[in-house]
């Protein structure tokens, strides 16, 4: 890839995308190092020194300028070839229109009523709000917002069905979507078949392997599902290969919440639909807002999701748990907020999982929809300004906070949204009583149950009794 002019501050315009390229689509310096910044802020953005007291300003700001800039303070942007520009800006100015538009968003809350099956429940956990309480029977309570009884197992949908009918209105008659867990890949594939709309859903040949419950309902589902070499990261950058190659005729829709403006806003606000839920809920519940927010981070769809509703309410914490793998210091994860550094990638400023020559690393989890080496330039804000807490799971935390449900509550949580539930056991012990925690419990888990089976079995010593 030919780079020829780069701005730390504005979008950059490159003259050619090679779809022969094998690399992912992280900028390259004409070495083929990718682009890494360790300092882009003057003296008077120090992001990371912010006072509380300017938080909420500093998230209007950017939530006034985003349509504008298309970034999260220093992050986010549109750093993509000059040939995608025209076509961002339609997809930015459709977008805006569909926020307002009272017949779109009519049929968008019928979809999500009567296809998705919305709202999903905020569910009280008794058992395992038991199971966390201490000697003295006093701990947080805890609830799951059940997005895992959405249409197709997964938060997933909400975003897709509402892609998939903006990009009808624009004329496309064929999605392109890459996948990792499948979550999303399943998710688009339905909303296709609803839609009457082509679809391919591209996967790496890591992830076709261990997900094959989920490719054969996408093929099911009437999907052409396309293996590539390598994992989600690689997928992607085919999809958006893919979607180059026939602007006119195609739609890359992104199930997650980064790539170049608008694409984060745009994800991020058909998830929202989750926190506006939990907020009403929750008021009908108990009379209030939740106190603590928890969530899984990969690239942060399911995240902002519910995070985004809160946001501005600063005495609710908001929790971010990424995965840390086997080896959080030595590589193998996916804690990219947590151990990442500033770069650009997929066409947007944002933390990034790379090595000291800005070439990325490849990321690791058991849960596969976290293995991406960015994550959201939007949570990158939240994290760099204080709002939003970054901690971390292993594999094997998540694998335990798995078997853990299913037998405490009968819910089989996705291995995603099982890295969430880890995190509970660092946290209610430091919680006064009474407490309301919400964990977002993302998707189902029946892709990952031999994966978890095999975890429990390895456990106990070949014995099966003890899970089963």
């Amino acid at each position: 890839m030919n780079l020829q002019a780069l701005s730390l501050h504005h979008a950059i315009s490159l003259p050619s995308l090679n779809p022969n390229n094998s690399t992912t689509l992280g900028f390259r310096l004409p070495s083929h190092r990718g682009f890494k910044v360790t300092s882009v802020m003057s003296p008077q953005h120090t992001w990371t020194q912010t006072w509380k007291t300017d938080v909420l300003r500093l998230i209007d700001e950017t939530e006034e300028s985003l349509f504008k800039t298309g970034k999260f303070g220093r992050f986010g942007g549109v750093f993509v070839p000059e040939t995608l520009i025209t076509c961002l800006n339609m997809l930015l100015s459709e977008f805006s229109f569909c926020l307002n538009d009272p017949h779109f968003q009519g049929e968008l809350a019928t979809a999500l009523r009567d296809y998705v099956g919305r709202e999903t429940p905020l569910y009280f956990a008794q058992r395992l709000t038991d199971h966390y309480k201490n000697s003295r029977g006093e701990g947080p309570e805890i609830y799951l917002k059940r997005e895992d009884l959405n249409h197709g197992g997964a938060h997933k949908i909400n975003n897709a069905i509402a892609q998939a009918m903006l990009a009808k209105r624009m004329g496309r008659r064929s999605i392109v979507a890459a996948t990792g867990a499948g979550q999303h890949g399943v998710a688009t594939a339905a909303a296709c078949a609803k839609l009457d709309m082509e679809c391919t859903i591209i996967m790496g040949d890591v992830d076709v392997a261990r997900q094959s419950h989920n490719v054969r309902l996408m093929k099911l589902l009437g999907a052409q599902v396309k293996s590539i070499k390598g994992s989600f990261k690689d997928a992607t950058s085919e999809a958006i290969r893919e979607w180059v190659g026939d602007l006119e005729r195609k739609y890359y829709l992104a199930g997650t919440a980064v790539g170049p403006h608008p694409c984060p806003a745009m994800v991020r606000e058909f998830q929202s639909v989750i926190g506006k839920e939990t907020r009403k809920q929750a008021m009908e519940k108990w009379g209030g807002k939740p106190d603590v927010l928890v969530a899984c981070v990969g690239s942060g769809s399911n995240a902002l999701g519910l995070f985004h509703e809160f946001v501005r309410d600063e005495d609710v914490r908001l929790i971010g748990v990424e995965a840390a793998g086997t080896n959080i210091d030595g590589g193998t994860h996916s804690a990219t907020l947590a151990k990442g550094e500033i770069g650009v990638y997929h066409g947007a400023m944002t933390y990034l999982l790379q090595d000291d020559d800005g070439q990325i690393v490849g990321p690791h989890s058991v849960g596969v929809g976290l293995e991406y080496p960015g994550v959201s330039p939007e949570l990158s804000f939240l994290r760099d300004i204080g709002r939003a807490e970054i901690h971390t799971a292993t594999d094997e935390e998540a694998l335990d906070a798995y078997a853990l449900l299913c037998r405490l509550e009968g819910i089989c949580p996705a291995l995603e949204a099982s890295h969430a539930l880890a995190h509970l056991g660092k946290l209610c012990s430091t919680l006064p009583s009474g407490t309301k925690v919400v964990v977002n419990c993302s998707g189902r888990g029946d892709k990952d149950i031999e994966t978890v089976f095999k975890h429990q079995q390895q456990k106990s010593g070949g014995e099966l009794t003890t899970f089963l």
